[in-house]
């Protein structure tokens, strides 16, 4: 599943729309950026952290897709850094532990 699937398939709105649409492998959910460092590789970040360092981190970890929970706002300097690393960055209304479940029952069907 690509990345532009998966935010249909949560109907997430997709805020940084330049980037490589790539198959997602799999997913971390995290909202300690240091845990995120420590044990994600690729694919999404499910989290609530809306802010240009979740991108830096995203990007030393080869995470493709960060996708903000809970309606949070988005301030465009973590845009711009996206932007700029090519990560997809997509927000929903759902919380973490409900776009964890969707999402892993759409890569593992």
């Amino acid at each position: 599943m690509t990345i532009r699937e998966a935010a249909g398939a949560l109907g997430a709105e997709v805020l940084q729309t330049e980037f490589e649409d790539t198959e997602l492998s799999g997913a971390y959910t995290s909202d300690l950026l240091s845990d995120v460092m420590a044990h994600a590789g690729g694919g999404a970040l499910i989290t609530i952290q809306a802010h240009k360092n979740t991108v830096a981190v995203a990007a030393l970890v080869d995470i493709s897709a960060i996708i903000i929970c809970n309606s949070r706002p988005v301030p465009d300097d973590m845009l711009e850094a996206a932007k700029n690393e090519g990560i997809a960055i997509m927000r929903t209304k759902e919380n973490q532990y409900i776009v964890s479940g969707k999402l892993y029952s759409l890569l593992n069907h």
